[in-house]
């Protein structure tokens, strides 16, 4: 405690001009911020203000050390200010972005109870698959399936995310089980298209990720859709484990060419870089990160209408 105040009587002293200035603003004698300030010079072992009665003088180790102090103050500050925070009531509104097929079954489920806790927030959610642009659409919170890039925008982890390649039990047996990537091309692939174009679909071969454009009779924008043709043993899909665990444990669809599979696009939370993030935003993500991470969760939740 001593030297904390020892450190930021030095600061104040600076920013005043003088001890006398310093000592006033303190309520204190200008003698005791001297004592002060030859404590903190003793402890240091050097001189950081040529002092004298008409006017103060940082030296050069003084001018450093003031740098430093400043800093780690202010640091201090908002690191209470964070905690005053987060004792209050999160409040206003949010807007959050969610991919629109994870959206309908892990977020849009879950804002009930979100809201249940802070009821002084309001919440719009807008589902769509493009990457939406966070900081022009005035978006708070999006939600994100992939590797992330943009590094004018915060990260936040909430779920690994596994890719699987499944098809139906009657599928395989009346097409066989692919045991090569190769093989894929003797099978209907069932694949997802974004603005007229097909998605690859990624593998790992040898070490080496690997994007193959698929053949199918039949294509969609929708990745629910492709879920559902999967199920009725039309095809293979390439689907994320979110989405298909519930099944492949109850053994309605079964993943094959799982040594091929690739690293997982992990489930992130962005946000633009701000330095005091408000209350209602860290909240929601807090939120969505706990409840990603019981492990009954995925179980319960994965595949569910």
């Amino acid at each position: 405690m001593g030297q904390f105040r020892q450190i930021s009587t030095f600061v104040e002293v600076v920013a005043r001009g003088s001890l006398s200035a310093a000592a006033r603003a303190e309520g204190i004698a200008p003698a005791m911020i001297g004592r002060r300030l030859d404590a903190l010079e003793a402890r240091l072992g050097v001189k950081l203000l040529q002092r004298t009665t008409r006017k103060l003088a940082l030296t050069d180790e003084g001018a450093a050390f003031l740098e430093d102090c400043q800093r780690i103050l202010g640091e201090l500050e908002e690191a209470e200010s964070a905690v005053a925070e987060r004792s209050a009531r999160a409040s206003g509104h949010l807007l959050v972005s969610a991919p629109a097929g994870f959206g309908r079954q892990h977020v849009a489920p879950l804002l009930p109870s979100f809201l249940a806790e802070h009821q002084d927030v309001t919440l719009n959610l807008n589902l769509n698959d493009r990457v939406v642009d966070v900081v022009g659409e005035g978006v708070d919170v999006a939600i994100r399936i992939a590797s992330l890039s943009d590094s004018s925008l915060v990260g936040v982890k909430l779920a690994d995310n596994q890719r699987v390649l499944v098809a139906s039990p009657a599928y395989l047996k009346r097409h066989g089980v692919p045991e090569t990537l190769a093989d894929l091309a003797r099978h209907n692939c069932l694949a997802i298209s974004s603005e007229g174009s097909q998605r690859g679909w990624t593998f790992r071969d040898n070490g080496k990720l690997l994007t193959l454009k698929v053949a199918g009779n039949m294509v969609c924008n929708d990745g629910e859709v492709l879920h559902d043709w999967a199920l009725a043993g039309k095809g293979l899909a390439w689907r994320s484990m979110w989405e298909v665990g519930s099944e492949i444990e109850a053994g309605t669809l079964c993943t094959v060419l799982d040594r091929f599979a690739a690293p997982g696009n992990d489930i992130h939370a962005v946000f633009a870089q701000r330095r005091h993030l408000p209350l209602r935003i860290r909240a929601f993500v807090d939120f969505l990160r706990r409840t990603y991470a019981r492990p009954d969760y995925w179980r319960a939740r994965a595949g569910a209408p």
